[in-house]
């Protein structure tokens, strides 16, 4: 019964025996479980005075102290929660939206609809994207985390668009599509049974592309001062970093640690993302 499973299942067979995607996910479960359970081995809230200021690392303070007495372990473990968050969220919509776009701009293909889809498209991807960014962040005086979330997705779903896009026009003319709309199926259904179904691998390979893209993009507009009003998040961790001279003052906790769990997790993203790339193409399975 487990052999017919897997056969069923096969680009999942290979995926899960991928020694990229195995690496890559051991990590960033890791990472996720620090967020979600990080706060609960620390006494502290971000928030909290918890000691003497220019501690280093310690069984006391495992990523050591800012310089006004605040330990960073918990902030990073706070302030990872956050970003992490930020980064479901806006990858979710931006994947969403990039998907519904390209879906119908695929599949009524050389159409004024498509047209006028892809012209709206096409103008997101001529804006510059930090820019846009920092106008809207700064204009909203009020930002949380679903705020933000939506601010980074904006700009992010463009090149989903039309990525996905193009893989619909070789599908659409499949004959099982033709099949389904001789049968007069909606639109709709064409889409989710015969278009999205058969391009589910590749949706999730660009979700994970957009979860790492807005997440450093969220990153980059809180180490410019414009992230959550309230809370903390691990832009703001090493941000606060810079302001207060940590590097200079000789405390690369302050910075450093933060800095390197987000690299860590960025590479185990693309580990992960490269892994599936050549569990599902079988040309590159093959290699």
């Amino acid at each position: 019964m487990l052999t017919e499973f897997w056969k069923k299942h096969e680009n999942l067979y290979y995926a899960l025996t991928n020694k990229k995607v195995i690496f890559g996910l051991t990590i960033v479960i890791f990472v996720f479980l620090l967020a979600v359970f990080g706060p609960m081995l620390t006494p502290y809230e971000y928030g909290d005075y918890a000691g003497e200021g220019y501690m280093p690392p310690s069984s006391q303070h495992f990523f050591g102290t800012t310089i006004d007495g605040k330990d960073v372990f918990t902030r990073t473990v706070y302030g990872l929660r956050s970003t992490l968050l930020v980064g479901v969220i806006a990858g979710t919509i931006a994947t969403l939206v990039g998907c519904a776009v390209g879906f119908l701009a695929g599949y009524y293909g050389g159409t004024l609809f498509d047209e006028l889809l892809m012209m709206m498209t096409n103008i997101f991807v001529v804006i510059p994207q930090l820019a846009l960014l920092i106008v809207i962040a700064a204009f909203l005086e009020v930002r949380g985390v679903v705020v933000m979330a939506v601010i980074v997705s904006i700009t992010a779903w463009p090149w989903t668009a039309r990525a996905v896009r193009s893989q619909t026009l070789s599908l659409k003319n499949q004959e099982y599509v033709s099949l389904s709309k001789i049968s007069s199926l909606n639109v709709g259904r064409i889409l989710r049974e015969d278009i999205a179904s058969n391009m589910f691998s590749y949706v999730f390979m660009v979700f994970i592309q957009q979860f790492n893209g807005t997440m450093l993009a969220t990153v980059q507009l809180e180490f410019l001062g414009l992230g959550p009003t309230k809370g903390i998040s691990l832009g703001l961790v090493m941000q606060n970093a810079v302001n207060w001279n940590g590097i200079q003052l000789g405390m690369w906790w302050w910075a450093i640690i933060p800095g390197l769990i987000l690299a860590v997790l960025i590479t185990a993203l693309y580990f992960i993302n490269t892994g599936l790339d050549a569990a599902f193409n079988p040309r590159l399975r093959e290699m």
